[in-house]
């Protein structure tokens, strides 16, 4: 057992030296102290750990972190993404209730929402909802259940039955691929049953997605163009050229590049 907070706090540290997550649970019984103490511990943390949804991870600043991890994989094509971010802001009205994505484009929109409209948002990804669990004035629905690290995500039958209870405004899609035969495509396979599922629950379809996707394909199909009422991406995009037969029926919005910050 570890009697002395600060010894608490160093081995948990440790414990999450590799980066990744640990269940509350889970740290209470390696640290022999019961949760509501570790939950009283990581409130004094200085901001070295996160905890949401009963997963604790290393603060947003630390080396091995969520946060550093995340962020050192949003590096690419960073300017791009939040272009296209913007893109989708036109999309989004007072009121609604938004299904936002994982991966590394909409962290750059949550960043990007207003706080004071009203906002519902249902996510499945870590990083996505700890932006948004900063706003105040936007309700998150975090969907839980097995923590998959290679995208920040959870995924469960569970949160399969919270989503098809619920009703969309707009979902916002994110992709590893876009492909004129290929379609929407994605590199796991667990996140393709709540896409397309946030997708048939939605009055409104955006694809989110930088202009280096389209023409990639990858391993998990899960739509096609043809899908969505919009397309959000950078205006490094031509809508009039492969792509435009599989388009057609979309409206798309290209946001400006800025080497600025939004």
């Amino acid at each position: 057992m570890y009697r002395k907070r600060a010894e608490r706090l160093d081995h948990l540290a440790h414990l999450l030296t590799d980066g990744g997550f640990l269940r509350l649970k889970e740290a209470a019984e390696s640290l022999g102290v019961s949760e509501m103490t570790v939950r009283r511990d990581l409130a004094t943390g200085d901001g070295r750990f996160s905890y949401l949804g009963g997963y604790i991870a290393a603060g947003p600043e630390s080396p091995g972190g969520m946060g550093y991890i995340l962020n050192r994989e949003q590096e690419t094509n960073t300017e791009l993404k939040r272009a296209a971010s913007r893109a989708a802001l036109d999309l989004i009205r007072p009121e609604d209730t938004l299904f936002i994505d994982c991966g590394t484009t909409t962290p750059h929109l949550a960043r990007l929402l207003p706080h004071d409209t009203g906002l519902t948002v249902i996510c499945y990804s870590m990083n996505v909802a700890q932006i948004l669990c900063r706003k105040p004035g936007i309700r998150v629905i975090l969907l839980g259940g097995l923590y998959h690290g290679s995208s920040a995500a959870f995924s469960s039958p569970e949160a399969l039955e919270t989503l098809r209870r619920m009703r969309i405004n707009l979902a916002l899609l994110s992709a590893g691929g876009v492909h004129a035969e290929g379609g929407v495509s994605c590199s796991n396979f667990f996140e393709v049953a709540i896409k397309t599922l946030a997708m048939e629950n939605a009055q409104s379809r955006a694809l989110l997605v930088d202009s280096t996707k389209f023409g990639l394909v990858k391993p998990e199909w899960f739509s096609d163009l043809a899908d969505y009422d919009h397309i959000c991406t950078d205006e490094h995009f031509d809508p009039e050229g492969p792509l435009a037969p599989y388009i057609a029926g979309a409206s798309v919005h290209r946001g400006p590049v800025s080497a600025q910050q939004p």
